[in-house]
């Protein structure tokens, strides 16, 4: 049964989506425009004996996280965009000694310290793994606050279950925002055994260990062994592909033109399928929420239906998702594209303008 509503800004929401799924270990450093998590932690994690560190850099944060859950713990860092790339040598570490985790990039403008404006310009960093290594992270971009609390939950869930790194992919805006959010009264928290933790081997009566000693490590110096090591995480990653794709579809069924966005711009694109539809053009859209698995299938089951003419991938970026999205089409469809950057968001009218040029086959 859920509670009453209430009024609260995404980053907040992510912290307390964390607290309630169980993590009681936050390692973070400050950036817009993801800092009101770091806030949020910083107050209640005293409050509920939880830990809470500001380290002295994102190096030092994510190897913090790459500590707690070594020991079973979960655990959590979030930053922005500038940050989140100095967390990748520890994030592919995180992925070699296969550790749960959870990381929150609230996405800024860039190359470079840009702006802190929103942007999805890290969508390549995510989903093609980030750092060094044939790694995958799951990564999951949700697009209102309530699935800001609902998916960081799950996030902790499909850590533990895979044993695998799990980015939340938001933007400034997303984080920002304020939205009424509901939560629930308990959490759908599940719980995994951890026999691989470095949490002490424990004694028996007779004084003697429980348990073999336990190694975290993601180092593998014969080849041959590095390779099995390799083949078993691509093989967990094939698993990931088959079970834990998500997206949501709208009005596929009679669309001649098929929209393709993500978190914000997702919701701009909402309200175009309707203004579309007055002028007679019929609009879907396909929204992943799993951005990596990300949901091949059903683009290519779209681009399949002989009613789809064109699809049209809006993005805050120049152009990163779209390569997936014409993967899947296979070249059965045309894909256009839109985008801003630098922090500017894409117009419900600039969007209409590019559907009414694809649909009359004008200059695109």
């Amino acid at each position: 049964m859920a509670q009453k509503r209430l009024l609260m800004k995404g980053n907040e929401v992510i912290a307390e989506a964390a607290i309630r799924a169980g993590c009681r270990n936050y390692f973070g450093y400050p950036i817009t425009p993801q800092t009101e998590v770091m806030h949020y932690m910083a107050k209640k994690m005293v409050q509920i004996g939880g830990n809470f560190v500001q380290a002295e850099s994102e190096l030092a944060a994510i190897n913090m996280v790459y500590g707690a859950a070594s020991a079973g713990f979960r655990a959590m860092t979030s930053s922005s965009s500038p940050g989140i790339s100095l967390k990748q040598e520890g994030i592919s570490y995180i992925a070699g000694a296969e550790l749960p985790a959870v990381v929150v990039n609230i996405v800024r403008a860039g190359p470079g310290l840009g702006g802190i404006l929103p942007a999805q310009g890290d969508y390549f960093q995510a989903t093609k793994g980030g750092g060094h290594g044939d790694y995958r992270n799951i990564v999951i971009a949700p697009a209102s606050v309530q699935e800001l609390y609902e998916l960081t939950v799950e996030a902790f869930n499909l850590a533990d279950k895979y044993r695998n790194l799990v980015m939340i992919l938001g933007d400034g805006t997303l984080g920002q925002m304020m939205e009424p959010v509901a939560f629930r009264d308990e959490e759908p928290i599940v719980t995994y055994e951890k026999p691989w933790a470095t949490n002490g081997r424990g004694y028996n009566d007779d004084g003697s260990y429980k348990r073999e000693h336990n190694t975290i490590t993601s180092i593998y110096i014969d080849p041959d062994v590095l390779e099995v090591k390799n083949n078993e995480l691509q093989a967990k990653y094939e698993l990931i592909r088959q079970n834990e794709v998500r997206y949501e579809a709208i009005g596929l069924e009679d669309a001649e033109i098929v929209i393709t966005a993500f978190s914000t711009c997702s919701r701009i694109s909402r309200n175009v399928i309707r203004q579309a539809a007055e002028l007679g053009i019929k609009v879907g859209m396909i929204r992943p929420i799993t951005l990596w698995p990300f949901p091949t299938q059903a683009i290519a089951d779209a681009a399949a239906m002989p009613n789809v003419k064109a699809f049209l991938d809006v993005e805050l970026n120049a152009g990163q998702m779209i390569e997936d999205v014409k993967l899947a089409v296979n070249g059965a469809k045309p894909v256009y594209f839109h985008g801003r950057l630098g922090g500017n968001l894409p117009t419900q009218k600039e969007i209409l303008d590019k559907i009414v040029a694809i649909h009359e086959g004008g200059k695109v």
